[in-house]
Formats: C-alpha cells, structure tokens, sequence
C-alpha cells in the first residue's frame, strides 16, 4: 500500500452498507473519494422513508451522514424492482445472490461508462470493490489501466471447508444449507488474480487466503474502524451484587444465526448451563432450527441496525464463538457499549484475554460454559 500516493483519486464500488461504508468515509474524509457507486441510497428526505413497510426498513438505513456530501450514485428503484422480482419467483438464496452481484456490477459498469463519457478520469483512479461482486468490476478497471483493491469480505474457500464440516457435524440444525456452487469459487478465484492489491481484516484471513496460494505481498491486512456512538461514550453499566433467576446473567449473541457463528456451541453451552441464573439472548435472523434448543435461550430474531443498541444496552456480557470471520465488527460495537466479550480466536484481534474479556480455546459448548462466571 506505500505505493498508493495519498493524493490518489479512488472510486468505491459497494454492493450493500458493509462496516458502515467504512471505506468510502474514510476516502471521503482525506478528499479521496471520486465516486461512491453502490446498490441503494436512501437520503433522509426520501420519500422511502415516509413507507412504514417492514420490508423497507433495512433499505431505509442505507445512507450515512458522514457521506451526506459525498459524491454518491446508486440505483434504488432497479434493486427495488429486482428483490419483487425474485421474491415472486421464489428463487433460491444462492441463486438471489449470484444474481445480485450480476446485477450489481453490470449497472456499476454502465455507470461508470457514462461517466467517463462526459468526463473523462484526467489520471487512472484506483478502484477499490468488495469480493465476490466484482470480478466484471475488476476486467472493466483493468481494461482501462487502473490499479484494483478487492476487499476480501472473509477468508474465502478455506472458510467455506469449515463451514462444511460444520454442516456434516449437526446436518439437523440447518437442513435447508446449501454449499455454494462450484463456479461461485471459480468467480473469486478470477477476482484475486485481477486484484493489485488484497485487503483483509484479520490476521486469521491473510492465513486463509495463503493457503490457497496467494502471496503474502499481496495481501494488505486492514483492521476495521469503528466510531461508536455518541450515547456509548457515557454509557454506565451496571451489574447487581449477584445473579439470580429474578435477573439473569444476560448473554448476548447478535449476527446472523447460522453454524458458521459457533451457534451449535451456543446451544450446547445453554443446555450444560440450564438452571443456572444465566440467559442467553439471540438477536439475528435465524437459519437454524430451534427444535432442540434450552428454555434458557430467547430468541429475539432479526431486528434493525438501528435497533440493536438497546441489546447491548440491556446485556451482561457478548458472546462471538464464530468458527470463522473474516473480522466480526460486531465485537467493536459490544466493546463500545463496554460489553465484556468471549469470543474465538478465528476472526479480527480485539480481545485481550484477561482483560476486556476471553479468547475461547475451541469453538464447542464445554469451552463456553465455563466462561458464564466471567463476571
């Protein structure tokens, strides 16, 4: 990345509000930023915001103030159209999501073509895109001489084996599971080869990565940011003398609810934990079956982004047993609420053990159990 002259002009294609627009604000706030181009943008005076549609609520947070000046181009009414379309012709979730980054990337392309007609890019941008919607993003940029960053989202194929594993382990948890196609890998696989330059997020993804046999020089590793909120500045948290059935250790997981997340352990450690004063909390949209699942667990489903400071408001501690992420930005969100955290040792580096929280030796129920005396 020295290479990268700080005064670069950078074009961010996002599909998504990924970290918050994470990237892109940072380019924006060093001047950087050429273009943002993603899929949806829902300024606040939007009419979309006035919809009380529960199907709208999530798209209605796709905007962030700090880009509030930003040069900003999406293309909300064909997503709109899109989602109808493939929800009245019930297609699967693989095939909705290939077909998105399709999707994505040819109206990216487009874009930038009119763009570029009208006023032509005086130096070659760089081109900075996320994995897995972006490899006709990448031939476009390098059909054109520009420098390309692909931001790995997680540690690629090498995830996907252990997500399998997973899968064969407790095949009655998520029986509806689909491994990805074949051609999925063969597509990222195209999009790191096109890549000047690889961004992960942990140490554990630049592993990942290079054991399928891309160079270490390629591969940049870039924590995330993360501002918390204003009102977590003085938060206050406050514990009672002990833990009673009246009011139980609260233990938060807050994610998607699927096996990848360590939620097999989870339900392990709730059952060697029934009778004690503890509950645990699951906020997220579930993929598993709750069929076998402990009266001690609440499951809270999906909420909204804005909704969630109130979980971790309301909790004791944070529980990430993730058997694989490439960071797991929802430990800084914890953390900035002043959560203590148990979490595993395969995704980005927050926790110092001992100190603002634990680092579980393995992902299984026996290894969680015990750390609900953490407190």
């Amino acid at each position: 990345m020295n290479s990268i002259s700080s005064a670069s002009s950078w074009i961010c294609c996002q599909l998504g509000a990924r970290e918050h627009y994470a990237i892109a604000r940072s380019l924006h706030q060093a001047g950087n930023l050429s273009l943002l181009i993603t899929d949806a943008w829902v300024e606040p005076r939007s009419l979309l915001n006035a919809t009380p549609h529960p199907l709208l609520k999530s798209l209605q947070e796709r905007f962030h103030p700090d880009l509030a000046t930003a040069p900003v181009t999406s293309f909300t009414n064909s997503l709109l159209q899109f989602e109808v379309s493939h929800r009245l012709r019930k297609t699967g979730d693989w095939e909705r999501m290939i077909a998105r980054n399709h999707w994505f990337q040819k109206r990216a392309i487009q874009r930038l073509e009119a763009i570029q007609s009208r006023r032509p890019f005086k130096t070659p941008p760089i081109l900075f895109t996320y994995s897995y919607a972006a490899l006709d993003i990448l031939r476009y940029a390098k059909s054109k001489g520009w420098m390309t960053i692909l931001g790995q989202i997680d540690p690629g194929i090498v995830e996907e084996k252990i997500v399998l594993a997973e899968h064969q382990k407790y095949p009655d948890l998520a029986p509806d599971w689909q491994p990805v196609p074949p051609e999925y890998w063969e597509s990222w696989q195209a999009e790191c080869a096109l890549s000047d330059r690889i961004l992960v997020n942990s140490s554990w993804s630049k592993q990942a990565l290079q054991q399928v046999g891309i160079a270490e020089q390629n591969i940049e590793v870039v924590p995330l940011v993360y501002p918390p909120p204003v009102v977590a500045k003085n938060f206050q948290r406050i514990y009672p003398d002990r833990f009673s059935h009246e009011r139980p250790l609260r233990v938060l997981f807050l994610g998607q609810v699927i096996l990848r997340k360590g939620v097999a352990a989870l339900l392990e450690a709730a059952k060697l934990l029934q009778g004690e004063p503890i509950e645990f909390w699951i906020v997220g949209r579930s993929e598993v079956t709750s069929a076998s699942t402990s009266s001690n667990i609440c499951w809270i489903g999906a909420v909204p982004r804005s909704e969630t400071a109130k979980y971790y408001q309301q909790s004791d501690v944070f529980l990430f047993p993730t058997l694989s992420d490439g960071f797991g930005l929802t430990q800084l969100e914890a953390q900035s609420w002043k959560l203590p955290l148990i979490v595993s040792k395969f995704c980005g580096e927050v926790v110092i053990d001992g100190i603002n929280g634990r680092v579980l030796p393995e992902v299984t129920g026996g290894a969680i159990a015990p750390y609900s005396e953490i407190l």
